[in-house]
């Protein structure tokens, strides 16, 4: 439907960007080492891993009905049958091409990030992230073109976010906004997608991605965790105020909005009533489950932080949850004390 294609679909911008040569090729990061390891050996091709032959309805429930926020309202209620199988399409679709212009943004920051980090091993990392990160594209723009046939622009919070972290020079902005908030927020969503999917295909694609995702996540934390171990207050205030903008961003990316519009109902009142439903409270409370303990193993929770994740009802996750990361490195490190023992 090219009425959603935006009058022109390129976009450029002058960026100010450094790039860091490291004649230094020993490589002390072993963790990170192990996780360019990983990325070598786990890369797959779409093209053969995924049954594309597999038949897509998108005006079925590809995930559960229960997952639009109206659902169960008189909203809901007044929608006949014919509108609930056009809301089911218009919402799937929507959620998949944020997905999919995320992933291109994360190509982007990705490439960014080979030429700005200072460490050799995260160079390394890095470039497979590229590979990844075009993957992504590629699986998502097939499914969205090919099986939904039907596209959306770009939502303008994510916009916005993806605009901030590709025009920020310094490269440890780029591993927060990108690694740590969009992808984190990512891997929420797509775990939400992989467990209740009931089309094959959707749930396979996005099961593969995950697997990719949750590397780079742990690539955002262990780089930063080293960058951040020193940085002065100010510095580090700015950090946590970049962080606290892009959870209000991705917040309100989720809201649907252009689905609402699209449908020809009253937006504000569609987001009015979702965001009194309790599965989607439950859903947004979710995709910051990924988000706060690896904001807070960085060093970026403080008494301040606290107080704002509070208000927007995600403080939960300091003490709920921890980082993903936290016990694979424990592991590691057990494991490489080991070996220099013996």
């Amino acid at each position: 439907m090219d009425r959603l294609h935006p009058a022109e679909p390129i976009e450029t911008y002058s960026v100010s960007q450094d790039v860091t040569y490291n004649w230094n090729y020993d490589t002390p990061r072993r963790q990170l080492m192990r996780l360019y390891d990983h990325a070598k050996r786990d890369q797959w091709d779409g093209a053969l891993r995924l049954d594309w032959s597999v038949d897509v309805d998108p005006e079925s429930e590809l995930v559960p009905d229960a997952a639009i926020g109206i659902y169960g309202t008189p909203l809901w209620d007044k929608l006949t049958e014919r509108e609930i199988r056009k809301l089911r399409h218009e919402g799937i679709t929507w959620q998949l091409c944020q997905f999919l212009h995320g992933e291109q943004g994360a190509l982007l920051a990705a490439a960014q990030i080979v030429d700005s980090v200072p460490w050799y091993e995260a160079k390394q990392y890095a470039a497979t992230q590229v590979v990844d990160e075009a993957r992504h594209v590629e699986v998502y723009r097939q499914f969205v073109q090919e099986k939904l046939e039907h596209e959306y622009p770009v939502n303008e919070n994510l916009k916005k976010l993806l605009d901030q972290i590709l025009t920020d020079s310094r490269w440890d902005m780029k591993f927060l906004g990108m690694q740590i908030i969009v992808e984190g927020l990512a891997l929420a969503a797509f775990g939400v997608i992989r467990d209740t999917a009931t089309n094959p295909l959707l749930r396979d694609l996005t099961a593969a991605v995950m697997e990719d995702e949750a590397r780079h996540v742990a690539f955002g934390v262990l780089s930063l965790r080293e960058f951040c171990l020193d940085l002065p207050e100010k510095d580090r205030m700015e950090r946590e105020d970049f962080v606290f903008e892009a959870c209000l961003l991705m917040r309100d990316r989720i809201q649907n909005r252009e689905v609402w519009e699209t449908m020809g109902m009253d937006a504000d009142e569609c987001i009015a009533v979702a965001d009194e439903s309790p599965l989607a409270q439950e859903f947004r409370r979710r995709l910051f489950s990924k988000i706060v303990p690896n904001v807070k193993s960085l060093g970026l929770l403080s008494d301040r932080q606290r107080a704002r994740f509070q208000d927007i009802g995600i403080l939960e996750f300091e003490t709920n949850t921890t980082s993903d990361i936290d016990q694979e490195i424990e592991e590691e490190r057990r494991r490489l004390s080991g070996a220099d023992a013996a």
